[in-house]
């Protein structure tokens, strides 16, 4: 059951087979400026200037999938993934170098986040976890919990609170920029694959069996959210303008609720593995995963 749930955390648990077919496999992608910055298998990085309309791959120098990118401002970003890989570039994403291998290079990074003053986060497998402090020079290999578990999702929220969702349930918090992380639990023990902060300062949960979970005090205590299904749940975004929070993963998995994550519903249809949703700077939601980038309107009627 371990290591399936590691394969599902990077794989979608899609079929490789059927993704080489449709399109590219990517795992994640950020905004970096004007820009748009992807990242998947086998070392795949494409980058967008112009919305995500056309797309130009960019060498990243290594063989291995990257699970993660994340940009600190619109030139200085990092990606990470398998072999413990950490990439850096300083041009917004039009060239990579290679940064950092971490001690384990059999342990794949599974997220990375850039925060402000040269401060990076790389959580991964087996509770690999590793601190930069001056923009990716010197990295700290630290294990904030006794527990080898795997590290899915790094998220900031709006007020500067940073929640780390893995494997059994882990749900960590910390309020002073990761000095020190807070266990607390939503009463699942099934993997969490992310937090998502709400404008109203609700936080939500999911991950495995189509779980999410629903806090309005700051992560204190949790109330399970109605879900129409068990999917395995990767990602989540709020609209604001239109009202609107969506969860997706694995295929056929997309909900949407209207009433602040309380419950949701599903628009039916035959829509891919999803691994991120994005808002390009154009305002275009689109949606990453088995398809490549893609606009995320066309799999979900409720959004049109």
């Amino acid at each position: 059951m371990r290591f399936l749930t590691w394969l599902l955390s990077i794989c979608l648990a899609a079929s490789f087979a059927e993704a080489a077919l449709r399109g590219p496999l990517l795992l994640d992608a950020a905004v970096s400026g004007y820009a748009i910055v992807t990242v998947g298998e086998r070392g795949l990085i494409q980058r967008s200037a112009d919305g995500g309309t056309t797309w130009d791959q960019v060498e990243s120098g290594v063989p291995r999938t990257l699970c993660a990118v994340s940009f600190a401002d619109e030139r200085t970003g990092w990606a990470a993934g398998h072999g413990a890989l950490i990439l850096r570039t300083s041009d917004g994403g039009k060239s990579w170098q290679h940064q950092f291998t971490g001690e384990d290079d059999e342990s794949p990074f599974l997220d990375i986040l850039a925060l402000s003053g040269g401060h990076v986060i790389a959580g991964g497998a087996f509770g690999m976890y590793y601190e930069s402090r001056d923009d990716g020079a010197t990295w700290e290999q630290r294990w904030i919990l006794d527990e080898d578990v795997h590290f899915n999702r790094i998220t900031q929220a709006r007020n500067g609170t940073l929640w780390l969702a893995g494997e059994f349930g882990t749900l960590l918090k910390s309020t002073d920029q990761a000095k020190t992380w807070e266990t607390l639990s939503t009463g699942e023990d099934g993997s969490l694959y992310g937090v998502l902060p709400l404008t109203n300062g609700d936080l939500l949960a999911y991950g495995l069996r189509g779980r999410i979970y629903h806090s309005s005090d700051d992560g204190e205590t949790w109330t399970r959210s109605e879900t129409p299904g068990t999917g395995l749940l990767m990602t989540g975004i709020e609209l604001s303008s239109a009202n609107t929070i969506l969860v997706a993963g694995q295929g056929r998995t997309m909900w949407t609720s209207r009433d602040n994550g309380r419950t949701f519903t599903t628009s039916g249809g035959n829509t891919p593995a999803i691994a991120e949703f994005l808002l390009s700077p154009g305002g275009q939601l689109l949606a990453i995963g088995e398809m490549g980038a893609a606009p995320a309107q066309p799999y979900s009627p409720l959004l049109q």
